[in-house]
């Protein structure tokens, strides 16, 4: 381009007011900065472009000629400016979301309710995978972060810790009597377990620190939700090892009963998951100070 934007700009606004004055004006300088800006671009373009008389100036030939071109891309520009203020406010964009299936449940689910009354405009995607998944998909661009059951140890991603969860077991009413007094690992282990998916996070971060112990859990039945776990351990098929903040709907009712234990198991966090050579979109970024907002009341 032989031009600037700004010279462009000026060329136009002259176009349009018909005068160098009014051009000026329009724009916030000075006449004869309007003046050398049009010198200037008509020495570069090598034509001229207006025709000055006392009572204004009118495109020559070339000047009309580049002006149809040139108040098509300014119009373009602006258009694509208004579209970036827009975005920034908040107007239109898309939230993409990365969450497990329990997380998305008694977390995410009451500040996206919350974020979409205030940004009805925003699209909403959220897609359900476990952590490991979830990590791959932040790193490949296809959402903008994910919220992950931590730790998760990645030198790509950056994370941001927003919510402390305590694993405990749970049983039902036919185990009540075994799991009257607390428990030592090891008793626990000779239980029928109901535990999740070992791919899951949760799980591995139980078994790692009981295993870090000296002693190994082994799954009697394996499952896929943390909801299941609860109705499993109701209907008394064993213990289940679940998320205590997550289980409150249950154990308030008395559905289920937690398990007492010698040695609790040390609480761990919940957090956003992000990439640290990216930063996050408006609407990601806003959705953030959401939960951490509410996070601090």
């Amino acid at each position: 381009m032989v031009g600037s934007l700004d010279s462009y700009r000026i060329f136009a606004e002259v176009a349009r007011c018909k005068s160098f004055s009014g051009a000026a004006k329009e724009l916030y300088i000075s006449q004869p900065a309007v003046s050398l800006a049009i010198m200037n671009l008509e020495k570069e373009l090598g034509s001229r472009l207006f025709i000055r008389s006392p009572r204004g100036v009118t495109l020559t030939y070339e000047g009309q000629l580049l002006y149809e071109y040139i108040e098509s891309a300014i119009n373009l520009v602006n258009m694509g400016e208004t579209k970036l203020t827009e975005l920034h406010n908040l107007e239109f964009g898309e939230l993409r979301i990365g969450v497990g299936d329990t997380i998305s449940k008694y977390f995410l689910l009451p500040h996206l309710v919350q974020f979409h009354k205030m940004y009805p405009n925003i699209n909403l995607r959220v897609i359900n995978r476990t952590t490991p998944d979830l990590c791959t998909l932040v790193k490949s661009g296809e959402i903008d972060f994910a919220i992950c059951n931590l730790p998760v140890d990645d030198p790509a991603l950056k994370i941001k810790e927003c919510l402390i969860i305590h694993d405990i077991f749970v049983c039902g009413d036919e185990f009540r009597d075994i799991c009257s007094s607390p428990l030592s690992f090891e008793r626990i282990a000779g239980l029928p377990l109901v535990l999740l998916e070992r791919k899951s996070n949760s799980r591995r971060y139980v078994e790692e620190y009981i295993l870090s112990k000296g002693v190994a859990l082994k799954a009697e039945i394996e499952l896929g939700s943390h909801d299941l776990l609860l109705e499993f351990a109701r209907f008394n098929f064993g213990i289940a090892c679940v998320i205590e903040e997550f289980s409150q709907d249950y154990l308030q009712k008395g559905l289920i009963w937690k398990v007492e234990l010698e040695k609790t198991i040390p609480a761990r966090t919940i957090g956003f998951c992000s990439l640290k050579s990216v930063p996050l979109s408006p609407a990601s970024a806003r959705f953030v100070e959401i939960v951490e907002s509410k996070l601090r009341v």
